[in-house]
């Protein structure tokens, strides 16, 4: 049995039920390492975008994450169509959007691959009580509110936030 990390959606959506999940068989879906770095990667170029090619040692040394390890995630990133690379002594990265138009949701399927929290929602096939399974509906609505959220938040959505929290630090 699987809880998403997201509690407080399945609180919402469906109330407390304390006996759902048992603390014993509860295993977590969390996003990984990977996300998580691939998300402040694709941030950092978010806060220099229009200012040229980022290099991979800036983005590394301002995120502290491994450039050998950064390099992993831009290989998705790029295939994914969410990155430009120029390589040279002049080279770097960039956005190949505008951070309005690159969804959280695109960034995390780009190195996570599905976000779903069990097999059979993405896949009917691979169960075959899916028709008549009396939890799918716990299953695919989690999906579907994890989706909500990632889906409906943009690169500029994260800098506007961070931007209007590190200038309010700045008054008194």
């Amino acid at each position: 049995m699987y809880c998403f990390l997201i509690y407080g959606i399945i609180t919402a959506e469906y109330g407390h039920y304390p006996l759902l999940f048992k603390r014993s068989d509860v295993k977590e879906v969390k996003i990984s390492t990977k996300g998580r770095y691939a998300l402040r990667f694709m941030f950092d170029l978010s806060l220099h975008y229009g200012k040229g090619l980022v290099p991979l040692k800036e983005i590394s040394k301002r995120q502290n994450i491994s450039g050998k390890y950064l390099e992993q995630i831009i290989m998705n990133l790029n295939k994914a169509g969410l990155v430009r690379s120029v390589r040279g002594s002049q080279g770097g990265y960039s956005l190949k959007e505008s951070p309005e138009n690159i969804i959280v949701g695109d960034i995390l399927r780009a190195v996570e691959g599905s976000l779903s929290p069990v097999e059979c929602v993405d896949d009917k096939n691979c169960c075959e009580k899916h028709d008549t399974c009396g939890t799918i509906i716990v299953w695919e609505k989690l999906k579907k509110a994890v989706d909500d959220v990632i889906d409906n938040i943009t690169l500029k959505d994260l800098v506007d936030d961070y931007l209007s929290k590190s200038q309010s630090e700045y008054y008194i």
